[in-house]
């Protein structure tokens, strides 16, 4: 019976061990989260090890997302899906990619100035001064999917105006505003995992915002 007892309460202090331990944890998550130098590092280790964290949509950018889906003819919670997917909502600590794509919907250069400039080959990084690759008048001349949404005369991947709007003109083009969104999202990123993070924002945010 003594040996018992010393198993049950030897039971009961592992629990409680085990419930301060995770009390602790979650309590420097949370500390985490709220510090904005560390917020993306925090998803990314999270979203690594299996535990995918959601970000609702940041009310300061729905109204942009709007007015680009107007223009362009796409739904405004897929550009959010997007935009949650390539950078959690500008949380990243950098927008430029390992690969080189840029600002806050992750172009690579030659897409945003258009795949006729002559650097452009392979990924698309390309070797395009920043004052062409923003000039409208370039993005026209090589057949780029990059827009001056603001009308400051600069298309800017690093502004968020430009960088949605941008992305909903690429979106568009590419199949989204007749419906076929499993092939504008492909060619956005090619890859399979990317258009199926993609859906499964869109829908979530077309549940939560209808």
């Amino acid at each position: 019976m003594a040996a018992k007892n010393k198993k049950s309460i030897g039971f009961r202090l592992v629990v409680a061990l085990f419930t301060l331990v995770s009390v602790l944890i979650f309590s420097a998550i949370f500390v985490v989260f709220n510090d904005d130098e560390y917020r993306g590092k925090t998803l990314d280790l999270l979203e690594q090890n299996g535990a995918p964290v959601e970000l609702e949509i940041p009310e300061e950018f729905i109204s942009v997302y709007k007015k680009a889906a107007d223009e362009y003819g796409v739904d405004w919670r897929l550009l959010a899906a997007h935009h949650r997917v390539e950078t959690r909502f500008s949380t990243m600590d950098t927008l430029v990619s390992p690969v080189g794509a840029e600002g806050h919907m992750q172009f690579m250069p030659c897409t945003f100035i258009g795949w006729s400039h002559p650097s452009c080959e392979g990924l698309g990084e390309g070797e395009i001064p920043e004052e062409e690759l923003t000039d409208p008048a370039a993005i026209d001349h090589y057949g780029g999917y990059g827009i001056d949404a603001n009308d400051d005369g600069v298309a800017d991947p690093y502004d968020i105006e430009d960088a949605v709007f941008s992305a909903a003109n690429y979106l568009s083009q590419n199949g989204a505003a007749e419906g076929d969104l499993e092939r504008a999202i492909f060619l956005y990123n090619r890859s399979d995992q990317y258009v199926e993070d993609v859906l499964g924002f869109y829908h979530d945010y077309k549940e939560k915002h209808p």
